[in-house]
């Protein structure tokens, strides 16, 4: 895939040099490669503060047992879907955590707690440079961007003027649900998993129930009670998890500042090992979209459609929906322009906020969490990410129409 981006933006490019008389085509693209590895240069400094303080505040939670204690609740369920790991294996605490920061919508707490799951993975995987059954579950069920609480989203509609900056909090909860579905499936079926198992359906059920009350809740309150509401919870969760753990790692005598120090310390050395990965991917996507590409992707889906006979209104949001797997700021931005140019409130400008929270950016995080750990074999793991991706992405532009489309 590296490589075809690459190929595909050279041979845009020449044809556009050729037949366009586009001169200025093959300076965009070295311009992007220069811009886009000076990005991910300084995405991976930017992640050096957050992966210090929270490893750091994660090694408190491992030395006061809370990791561990939390851990037990998931173990029945976390046995079925990573049965090579035995029941204790300090990844699962770590993976619920990360699982949890996701599904609360905290991504810069999300991204170190993730980047340690790989690590402690890592001790159990018998080929290094290979993703293991583990490791491919756990990035994937990372993919589906599996959120509760997008208030990011929200945010920016706000700004930009919508009537109801929360109308998309239903549907992005739908899309994402069967993103994460769509993704876990994909996995299990490479490696033989069984899903009718009732311990499995059993969480399945609860987790279901969990969300049938979010949504109930969610219908019920005002959008400006709501946003409100998503907003103090998800920091009141967060500066709960800190202060227990600080409170626990007391209470077990630990040394709670010289354990932080000891944790943080693993924050630089991840960020500096992560760079080689991270620029790579963006530098690829980067001539990607500067060749043209992505235009002229997005203008044939539009005339296979049309000429299908099929409605087009959707085709506006999808720069929303390619970004996405690859970086998530370029999705944002394309979102942001998409409602800037149709409207907030319009139907392109709500399903392009859909599509920004119905999957995760792919590429982006095989990079970084695979990189972190120096794995370059990633086996089938983006086949499974894209699918998860792609039903995402199916279940936005349902929902959209479902919501919003009026005719």
């Amino acid at each position: 895939m590296w490589i075809g981006l690459f190929l595909t933006a050279f041979l845009v490019a020449l044809i556009k040099l050729l037949f366009l008389g586009d001169t200025e085509v093959f300076l965009r693209l070295i311009n992007s490669t220069f811009e886009m590895a000076k990005s991910g240069f300084e995405i991976a400094l930017g992640l050096t503060g957050i992966m210090t303080l929270w490893l750091g505040i994660m090694r408190i939670g491992e030395k006061g047992g809370i990791v561990q204690l939390l851990a037990k609740l998931v173990t029945p369920l976390f046995k079925r879907i990573f049965p090579e790991l035995p029941p204790d294996h300090p990844a699962i605490g770590t993976m619920l955590m990360n699982f949890s920061m996701n599904f609360l919508g905290l991504d810069n707490a999300a991204l170190p707690l993730g980047i340690k799951a790989m690590e402690q993975l890592q001790t159990y995987n018998p080929q290094k440079n290979t993703a293991s059954n583990a490791q491919i579950m756990f990035l994937v069920l990372n993919t589906s961007g599996l959120s509760v609480i997008p208030i990011s989203i929200m945010v920016y509609r706000a700004q930009l003027g919508a009537a109801d900056p929360t109308d998309i909090f239903i549907p992005i909860l739908l899309a994402t649900f069967f993103s994460t579905i769509a993704g876990l499936i994909a996995v299990a079926i490479y490696q033989k998993i069984n899903l009718f198992d009732k311990v499995f359906l059993l969480y399945l059920s609860c987790f279901v129930l969990v969300v049938a009350l979010i949504i109930g809740y969610a219908y019920q309150q005002p959008p400006e009670k709501l946003q409100k509401v998503s907003s103090v919870a998800s920091n009141l969760i967060l500066c709960t998890v800190i202060v227990a753990f600080i409170l626990l790692a007391v209470k077990e005598k630990v040394n709670v500042y010289e354990t932080f120090i000891g944790g943080a310390k693993e924050g630089f050395q991840v960020a500096i090992q992560i760079i080689p990965y991270l620029v790579a991917m963006l530098v690829a996507v980067g001539v990607f979209r500067a060749c043209g590409a992505m235009d002229w992707l997005i203008k044939g889906i539009h005339f296979t459609f049309a000429s299908l006979g099929i409605n087009t209104d959707f085709v506006p949001a999808l720069p929303t929906a390619f970004m996405k797997p690859l970086t998530g700021s370029g999705a944002r931005g394309m979102m942001i322009d998409t409602m800037k140019t149709y409207g907030a409130d319009s139907f392109v400008g709500r399903l392009a906020s859909i599509m920004q929270g119905s999957t995760e950016t792919t590429l982006y995080m095989v990079a970084v969490y695979f990189g972190a750990v120096n794995i370059r074999k990633t086996r089938y793991t983006v086949i499974c990410g894209l699918i998860a991706d792609f039903f995402g992405i199916l279940a936005a532009i349902l929902m959209g129409y479902l919501f919003f489309y009026e005719n």
